[in-house]
């Protein structure tokens, strides 16, 4: 089980943007590879807390994982955080952490290799049907990706000598201090254009059409954010190509109505059915299910069936579809049946006289969140 990011970085869910910063900070320098060099289990611990800080640093996403943990992030087919990313992907997103980027930890040089440069995101929507949303899905999708054109070639950066970044020295209260920023003259992939074919842009890139394969988990909601590793543009030179994020927009049901994992349907029924009773058929998720009104069923009812709703995303089981009954009252009768009911207008069997055990529609209501 995948630990808790508020234990990672030490900090209680209360914890401001601030704390949550400060957190971070303190164990990066703890664990960080300059400081613990060839220490795997620092390393790890330092991707750790670089994807504690991915999420939690951001506020919708902290939004996110507040509500659905990790599932809210990590869903089949490569969506993640921290543990996805590699060295170069947590020194480049969080490089300013210290006011002056990770490279050089007082002193220690560039982590003993090149700084690959890492492309731009692309960022597309996807619309899911309530089906597609309950049972998951994958869906392919066509992108327009930047990429390096065939041919092209690229030469050593002369301003960082390849390394992707250049050094500076900083004075602070703690003393001199050396840090590495990114090259302005490469961008921080060591290289710059050396040759180009006609058709590519300024760096050498063109853009192509890619179809790229997206397995939804089951259970995303609307305004999710999921996220394929590795399918957003290039950059020029020896770079990681960017990431493709997923933007999940729910498509309306013409019948069900969600409520987080639980449905909710309308079912009208006539005023002989409601008195005699009657077996009906329901659109649910996956198909029909029949049910049956007792006699006598009052409109406002509703009829619980337990695990027809939408699965959790956390995997805790499903919620439950909720049948509302509505009983539907003619507004014109003729003359044979107005006479009918007119007979019945002064009957005591048909005065209202609710039980105790009839809840009010408050009460209802109230349940129905509980």
């Amino acid at each position: 089980m995948k630990k808790d990011f508020y234990d990672i970085l030490g900090v209680s869910k209360n914890a401001d943007a601030a704390a949550i910063k400060k957190a971070y900070r303190k164990k990066a320098i703890e664990f960080h590879p300059d400081k613990n060099p060839g220490d795997k289990s620092a390393e790890e611990k330092f991707k750790e807390a670089a994807e504690a800080y991915e999420v939690l640093g951001d506020p919708d996403k902290k939004a996110k994982y507040d509500q659905f943990g990790h599932q809210a992030f990590d869903g089949s087919g490569g969506f993640g955080g921290g543990h996805h990313m590699n060295m170069d992907d947590i020194f480049s997103q969080f490089g300013d952490i210290f006011g002056g980027g990770f490279g050089g930890f007082g002193g220690g040089g560039s982590r003993g290799g090149v700084r690959r440069a890492k492309g731009s995101n692309l960022r597309i929507k996807v619309k899911l049907t309530l089906e597609e949303i309950a049972n998951g899905v994958e869906k392919k999708v066509k992108v327009k990706r930047k990429v390096q054109a065939p041919g092209v070639t690229y030469k050593t950066c002369s301003t960082c000598n390849g390394q992707g970044q250049v050094m500076r020295v900083t004075n602070t209260i703690l003393g001199r201090m050396q840090s590495a920023t990114t090259c302005p003259a490469c961008g921080g992939s060591g290289q710059i254009l050396d040759k180009k074919p006609s058709n590519a842009d300024a760096q050498g890139m063109i853009v192509e059409d890619e179809t790229v394969s997206i397995k939804i988990p089951a259970g995303v909601v609307d305004g999710m954010q999921l996220k394929v590793s590795n399918k957003g543009n290039d950059a020029p030179g020896n770079s990681i190509p960017g990431d493709l994020i997923v933007a999940i927009e729910e498509l309306e049901h013409e019948f069900l109505k969600r409520e987080g994992e639980n449905l909710h349907y309308d079912l009208y029924v006539s005023f002989p059915e409601a008195v005699l009773g009657i077996s009906k058929d329901i659109e649910a998720i996956n198909g029909k299910v029949r049910i049956k009104l007792e006699e006598g069923i009052q409109s406002g009812k509703i009829l619980r069936l337990k695990g027809k709703g939408i699965p959790s995303i956390n995997g805790y089981g499903s919620g439950d579809l909720l049948v509302h009954v509505n009983v539907w009252t003619p507004k014109t009768l003729n003359k044979e049946q107005k006479q009918f009911f007119e007979k019945y207008l002064e009957d005591d069997n048909f005065s209202p006289n609710p039980e105790k055990s009839d809840k009010s529609f408050f009460e209802k209501v109230k349940d129905m969140f509980s």
